[in-house]
């Protein structure tokens, strides 16, 4: 044992043992805990503990959302820190590391130090370290080299600091660490004074994410920044009650301890809650001032009203109903009940940076549902840009998604080439059928997505990328995952949504469907109107559409372009579609008496109590019943049930 460890280890001992020191009283407290409370042996070096990759999914699953948002805080304090030696940790709030930003050409010293995606940082097991000692205390702090309990940790320099939840419970702990530090403590006040400004941003960023749909109240002590940078940051429910708050306004509105959760605004301020509407950012700072009740303090004030609802969206939420769609989703669905259910839960994570994963069969409209999610954004007016990642060849797939500098390889153009991704920069990416894409290509898109960066064949730097991903695919991902056809870590990466798009002979808006595709098709070609006689409808509404809406959208191309002056017959249909209409006629007189359910009981309940008895088979269903499947299929659409599995 060199004499620095032993030394170190006999301090530990007699600082353990009630011997003061000369150091901090956190790093005391925590040394002392070490021993009494973990039971860790100071003279027992310990390797830093590595997460395998299921168990890091289920810490990074859990707060999937919270790590998107915060994403933004870690990049922007990295380019601070740049070339620096740093490397930056978030952890949740047991201590395990669920992001990570760090120079790659380090990797195997950072790993073996700890300072990796997956470390487990708790103090329990770690000993004293920023992390574990900021969660055991709820401070910022700085453990410097000899200021750990572990000796294997003394050549680092860490600085943690917490970030709470808009309810007050720690959500996460932000770390900045170095391999190798000059030797006096004080060299590292910058990056303390750096992590609490970054924990201070991702806190109020989470707070606006939250509760953007209530009111905020922000405030400053100083004029110039109440607006911009705003010290203490409240959410506020319709009356006027505390919902949410940073941490700086915890401490500054909480009393003996009490959180301010729930108490009125105009218990807090010398401001009544409907006098609010002063403080919008219409009136000069200056004249935008109150005082807290409890101290008097002046502060500066701005408020943020909630967005405006358009009385059709109040009746409905009146009524218990859900909001109204955004026009680019209604106009996917006339009334499917399924379709209906994915369209009403895919409006709620529009304007979320989350990945989504769209299923379904092909044919079935993944693209078209992907381009109304993005219409209906706030990247509506950026680019939306659609990958086939299953007609991209191999060889190729990496210089179209990432780009390449000029001459980067032969036969590269002299101008370079930007890239898909990055044509897609402030929009949406859209890989369809990602299911195909190769191994190889999935490692790189992968780290797109994890860094929100691209490297251009060629290029040594990275550039920042900021894109909404939304993949589709009609392959089950999970076999392929089991498979190892698909990486498990892009998969989780990918699903932070999934919808399934129904097929279209499970929809019960066909006729919709069709009218408006002959809509668009009479406005493109000039023509007043095309119509389709009682036969073409009964052939259309009769085929089982294998091919879904593509199979659909071709039957009416050919049918417009055959037919005389603008009416459909049944001869106008593609033969295909023909004769299935004349096996399976719509509706059958049998299907017909069939709907109606016998002795005057209830035909939706006794249908949906079929199914849960043959858990939701149609097959099984339809023989207990002794109908045939479409009748099943026809039925459910007309009373608004959907399969459990179905519900997205």
């Amino acid at each position: 044992m060199d004499s620095a460890r032993a030394a170190h280890i006999d301090e530990l001992v007699r600082v353990s043992g009630g011997v003061a020191s000369s150091r901090d009283p956190i790093i005391e407290q925590s040394w002392r805990r070490c021993v009494a409370d973990h039971k860790l042996d100071p003279t027992v070096g310990r390797e830093a503990h590595i997460l395998p990759q299921e168990r890091l999914r289920l810490h990074r699953d859990a707060m999937d959302e919270f790590l998107r948002m915060a994403r933004f805080g870690l990049e922007a304090l990295y380019r601070q820190v740049a070339g620096m030696g740093y490397v930056l940790l978030l952890t949740d709030s047991n201590g395990v590391t669920v992001d990570f930003i760090g120079d790659p050409t380090f990797d195997n010293h950072l790993r073996r130090a700890g300072l990796y995606l997956g470390s487990d940082w708790n103090e329990g097991h770690a000993g004293t370290c920023a992390v574990g000692t900021c969660i055991a205390t709820g401070q910022a702090l700085t453990v410097h080299q000899t200021d750990h309990f572990d000796t294997t940790h003394i050549p680092l320099t860490c600085t943690s600091a917490p970030v709470f939840e808009s309810g007050g419970e720690l959500a996460a702990v932000l770390d900045i660490s170095a391999l190798h530090s000059p030797e006096p403590k004080i060299s590292q006040y910058l990056a303390l004074q750096m992590v609490k400004a970054y924990v201070h941003k991702i806190e109020n960023a989470n707070l606006y994410n939250n509760f953007r749909r209530d009111w905020v109240v922000k405030l400053s002590a100083s004029q110039e920044f109440a607006e911009v940078d705003p010290d203490f940051v409240l959410a506020l429910d319709g009356g006027g009650r505390v919902i949410g708050f940073n941490h700086k306004a915890h401490d500054l509105l909480a009393e003996n301890g009490v959180s301010p959760l729930g108490r009125s605004f105009d218990e807090l301020f010398d401001c009544p809650v409907d006098e609010l509407v002063r403080f919008v950012r219409s009136l000069p700072t200056d004249q935008r001032t109150l005082r807290l009740r409890r101290t008097g303090l002046p502060l500066f004030a701005q408020a943020m009203p909630p967005p405006a609802v358009s009385p059709r969206a109040h009746g409905a939420a009146d009524h218990g109903e859900a909001a109204p769609l955004a026009e680019p989703l209604r106009a996917v669905s006339g009334g499917d009940p399924a379709l209906k259910a994915v369209l009403t839960r895919a409006a709620k994570l529009v304007n979320t940076r989350m990945s989504l994963l769209i299923h379904g069969e092909t044919g079935t409209g993944k693209e078209h549902l992907a381009k109304a999610l993005h219409k209906a954004s706030i990247r509506g007016a950026k680019p939306f840009v659609a990958i086939n990642c299953a007609a991209l060849p191999e060889n190729l797939i990496e210089s179209e998604l990432f780009g390449y500098e000029p001459g980067a390889f032969t036969g590269a153009t002299a101008r370079g080439k930007k890239g898909l991704i990055l044509e897609a920069d402030g929009g949406t990416l859209f890989l369809d059928e990602i299911g195909d894409m190769p191994l190889s290509s999935q490692t790189r898109l992968l780290r797109v997505l994890a860094e929100r960066e691209v490297t251009p064949i060629g290029r040594t730097k990275a550039v920042s990328v900021d894109v909404r991903v939304i993949g589709a695919t009609h392959r089950d991902l999970i076999e392929l995952v089991k498979a190892g056809k698909f990486r498990d870590d892009l998969y989780f990466r990918l699903n932070g949504a999934v919808f399934t798009v129904p097929p279209l002979r499970q929809r019960g808006d066909l006729d919709w469907l069709i009218d408006r595709l002959l809509a668009e098709r009479a406005s493109r070609d000039g023509v007043p109107a095309y119509r389709l006689t009682p036969a073409a409808l009964a052939a259309l509404r009769a085929h089982r559409w294998p091919g879904n809406v593509r199979e659909l959208v071709n039957a009416l191309d050919y049918a417009c372009a055959v037919s005389d002056g603008g009416l459909i017959d049944l001869g106008d249909i593609p033969e295909p579609v023909q004769h299935s209409g004349l096996f399976q006629a719509w509706p059958s007189p049998e299907a017909a008496s069939a709907d109606a359910a016998p002795d005057g009981a209830d035909p939706a309940a006794r249908l949906r109590d079929t199914l849960r008895r043959h858990h939701w088979n149609i097959s099984a269903t339809a023989r207990a019943l002794g109908v045939d499947r479409s009748t099943i299929h026809r039925q459910m659409h007309r009373f608004g049930i959907v399969a459990p599995h179905r519900v997205d």
